[in-house]
């Protein structure tokens, strides 16, 4: 029998909220498909006092339950251990993760707190879906609240190589914490077995004949989902006329010059200054590609109350003023950087203007920026994708310009080849990198992870 799903993520698409973006959508899908259900998270709302209780809306079946953060939990929980450790350390920035067993003790009381809240509103045939590095320990939480039922997890941001992730001082508390799920979805190859390697080699995990792994008393399965885009529905935005709109209006302040394009939260995991570093050294080099490109990078600011994001702010500010000062001219900025968002119909008409896209993060999950400038693309005069051997996307799309972003040089001779290559050979990469997209959707993901999760009922 097919119950209910629970959805808990550390943000909703609760009612009277916009559902930009593909998650956002698949996930409402998801509760649909299954007849309604529950989709809990944080609020957005900081209170004075610890709230008992959760907000109910309910929206075409769906129960939205909400719940609010005081400011001491927000400090501790959201921005300092999610924030300054578990991101900068998923995201191998050890250098950067701030240990405070203070903000881990706040860590764990909201996912305590959360994790009771949550069991209330399950039923003995429900399933429960729990996503990202905000709820580590929410599982673990709802098995000591009586919950016994399927609880799958699906973290979208890498999981780091062992020693890394051993690098948190409660590692072996999330560790233990994660065992609780009994699928555990991963972006990729790579991250799954980062995971499994970390469970074995750490802890004796014992890899069983069916993929399954034997650790802790309990045995689970880590398994690779690699998130995908609608990609008709994004090809058909880019035709629209707000993408035409946008196109054109860039296409005019840049002279029809070819148009690089980044587009990126301001995130000191995205690559941005390497970026920056690389089209100055194309300028460099080249100079007879002066004056003939127009590098654009789109980037709203993240995160700003911690201190790595202020500091990043500042390098791009002068990284930028340095290669403009170097190279602008009377009828031409080099490069043009925007420290704000716009909505996906200006930036679906942006991918299909640019020559060339760089997606050169770091590290990075998936990075669905990739898959979204494919699917905007002109199949006759297709763009380049320059994608970082680092992004999630790149075990998927092989045949884009795979790079090392700390490698400048490279980066540098990358973007240099794809503003020149030929037309037929963009014509062959596009393809199959369109294929590729085609074969992992956003509705192949839900609908994958969810048969899976389904399986580990012990009557399935």
């Amino acid at each position: 029998m097919t119950g209910r799903l629970i959805i808990a993520s550390n943000r909703t698409a609760a009612p009277g909220e916009a559902r930009a973006g593909g998650l956002a959508v698949a996930l409402a899908d998801a509760l649909s498909e299954r007849g309604g259900g529950v989709w809990f998270g944080w609020s957005g709302d900081i209170v004075e006092r610890e709230p008992r209780g959760a907000h109910v809306f309910t929206e075409d079946g769906v129960e939205f339950a909400l719940a609010d953060l005081t400011q001491a939990e927000y400090d501790g929980y959201y921005l300092g251990y999610a924030n300054r450790a578990l991101w900068p350390v998923f995201h191998y920035r050890i250098d950067l993760a701030q240990f405070e067993e203070a903000d881990f003790a706040a860590y764990e009381a909201v996912n305590r707190r959360f994790g009771r809240l949550l069991a209330q509103f399950t039923r003995p045939e429900d399933v429960v879906w729990i996503h990202d590095y905000h709820f580590l320990l929410l599982g673990q939480e709802m098995r000591a609240s009586g919950w016994s039922g399927p609880i799958g997890f699906f973290l979208h941001i890498p999981f780091p190589a062992p020693e890394v992730f051993s690098s948190l001082p409660q590692h072996q508390r999330l560790a233990r914490a994660m065992a609780a799920f009994d699928l555990l979805g991963f972006q990729t190859d790579r991250d799954t077995a980062n995971f499994r390697r970390y469970l074995i080699d750490t802890h004796g995990g014992e890899l069983l004949e069916d993929g399954r792994i034997a650790v802790f008393d309990r045995v689970l399965t880590a398994k690779t989902f690699s998130i995908g885009i609608d990609p008709d529905d994004f090809a058909a935005l880019a035709l629209g006329d707000e993408a035409r709109a946008a196109a054109e209006r860039v296409g005019g302040i840049i002279d029809n010059r070819a148009l690089v394009l980044g587009v990126d939260r301001m995130d000191y995991s995205k690559g941005l200054p390497q970026r920056m570093e690389a089209f100055g050294r194309v300028l460099d080099d080249n100079p007879d590609l002066r004056g003939r490109s127009s590098f654009l990078q789109i980037a709203p600011p993240s995160r700003e109350a911690v201190d790595a994001y202020q500091a990043l702010r500042v390098e791009l500010d002068r990284l930028t003023g340095r290669i403009n000062a170097d190279y602008a001219d009377l009828d031409w900025v080099p490069i043009r950087y925007l420290a704000r968002g716009y909505p996906r119909e200006t930036l679906a008409g942006l991918y299909r203007l640019a020559r060339v896209a760089l997606v050169t993060p770091l590290h990075d999950g998936m990075n669905l920026v990739a898959k979204e400038f494919v699917a905007a693309q002109d199949p006759e005069d297709p763009g380049v994708l320059v994608l970082s051997e680092f992004a999630g996307a790149a075990e998927q799309m092989p045949t884009s310009l795979l790079v090392n972003p700390h490698d400048i040089a490279s980066l540098a001779e990358a973007i240099h080849r794809a503003l020149l290559m030929p037309l037929e050979e963009r014509r062959e990469r596009w393809q199959a990198m369109d294929a590729s997209i085609r074969e992992t959707t956003i509705a192949w993901w839900r609908r994958a992870f969810l048969e899976a999760l389904d399986t580990t009922r012990p009557d399935a």
